[in-house]
């Protein structure tokens, strides 16, 4: 078993899984569970974040067996953008509405890497707008509005 976790990228993409699906345990943690038949609020957030787990302990234990080493450096734009890009999207959801909002997240995510194409990421943020726009807001009937104001 090969012991050195500093650079193993299968261990670090485990305990990822592994504490976000804790954390979202103890973010649910008062929520009602339910059953399988009457679900309550709390019952999709704990399974879900069961599954994290079980899968980031799985991942983990595969990386303590096998070293696959992290290659490259981090790149301190896309630790600085993505977040923002985020950030960003939260808020332009309530002041600008669901297709700006969305649209500056895929902007703003591509302008995080090297490879950005100003038409490709413009055809991809078209895209994702109409298909996104068709699932939540109409297919799935969720209460946001388009564009604010219209």
């Amino acid at each position: 078993m090969n012991l050195e976790l500093r650079s193993n990228k299968d261990f670090w993409a485990g305990l990822m899984f592994f504490a976000t699906g804790a954390g979202a345990i103890f973010i649910a943690r008062h929520y009602p569970f339910g059953s399988a038949l009457s679900m309550g609020p709390g019952y999709f957030p704990m399974v879900l974040s069961g599954i994290l787990i079980v899968f980031g302990l799985i991942i983990m234990l595969r990386g303590m067996r096998k070293s696959a080493k992290i290659q490259g450096n981090w790149s301190l734009r896309a630790m600085i953008i993505l977040p923002l890009s985020i950030v960003l999207f939260g808020f332009l959801m309530e002041l600008a509405g669901f297709l700006p909002a969305l649209v500056s997240l895929v902007f703003l995510s591509a302008a995080s890497g090297r490879e950005f194409k100003f038409v490709e990421v413009l055809l991809l943020s078209l895209f994702l707008a109409v298909l996104s726009g068709a699932m939540f807001i109409w297919g799935l009937g969720l209460p946001y509005s388009l564009i604010r104001g219209f």
